[in-house]
């Protein structure tokens, strides 16, 4: 049975106004019409809006949802095990923060101090001085390490967590493009990774597109680095690298 735009607001708990914002830009338009005029929506179509607002969970663009819903390779069962797997990563971040919260909670009710290590254990492992030794050995030398040592010398622990989550969520998208069945060439693709660029620029050293050319090929040729960013999505380190390439040759280079 079909149902009116007030019930599907209804039921899905959106407003009419997001509804018809939807049909405006192309994202969901009802299938059906009454016979007076007015907009039905069809299963399909609660099951396109379903998309859509799993999509919005996750915090992606609604000019990203339409494209990737409009691609001919769009695979529902494929898209939901995408879905569920980032929302399960979100959910076991959310439950280390709230175990961290509960922490800090009991200490504070206890009087006592929590210990430094375990007051943001939650935050992540990220360790920017692992590979230090290396970097120095390989790169010491060049201006770009040398700006990169002088910038993160100031940085605090929340430096370096903003950094990473910059990372992860660069990271992630460029994994959803992956798992969606875009190709590298795709512009959401070179965007991302002209982002990442300048993620670098901005946190470490200015970095060129012939630099960043030479990281997306380390990013191969180095198993650690491959690993890394395969732990993302199987694959991300290649597909990031062609994204590169392609996003270099964009702006003829």
């Amino acid at each position: 049975m079909a149902l009116t735009v007030s019930q599907v607001a209804r039921l899905a708990k959106v407003s009419v106004r997001a509804l018809h914002h939807y049909d405006e830009i192309g994202l969901l338009s009802p299938s059906e019409r009454s016979e007076a005029g007015y907009r039905l929506y069809t299963q399909a179509d609660l099951q396109r809006l379903q998309q859509v607002l799993f999509f919005r969970e996750l915090e992606f663009p609604l000019e990203e949802i339409r494209r990737i819903l409009g691609e001919p390779s769009f695979d529902l069962r494929s898209a939901l095990l995408m879905q569920r797997q980032l929302l399960s990563e979100r959910s076991a971040r959310l439950d280390a923060l709230l175990i961290a919260v509960d922490a800090a909670l009991d200490a504070l009710e206890k009087g006592r101090h929590m210990d430094q290590e375990k007051m943001f254990e939650a935050f992540g492992d990220f360790d920017p001085a692992k590979y230090e030794a290396e970097v120095k050995e390989r790169w010491g030398d060049t201006e770009a390490y040398k700006e990169s040592a002088r910038r993160t010398k100031r940085y605090t622990k929340q430096d370096w967590k903003v950094l990473k989550e910059e990372m992860d969520g660069l990271q992630k998208a460029l994994a959803e493009l992956l798992g969606a069945g875009r190709a590298p060439t795709d512009v959401a693709a070179m965007d991302l990774v002209e982002a990442w660029r300048q993620h670098i620029s901005k946190w470490f050293y200015p970095c060129s597109y012939a630099m960043h050319r030479g990281l997306g090929a380390l990013y191969v040729s180095d198993h650690r680095f491959t690993e890394n960013i395969d732990r993302v999505r199987p694959g991300l380190a290649r597909f990031t690298r062609d994204a590169i390439i392609a996003n270099a040759e964009r702006h003829g280079e």
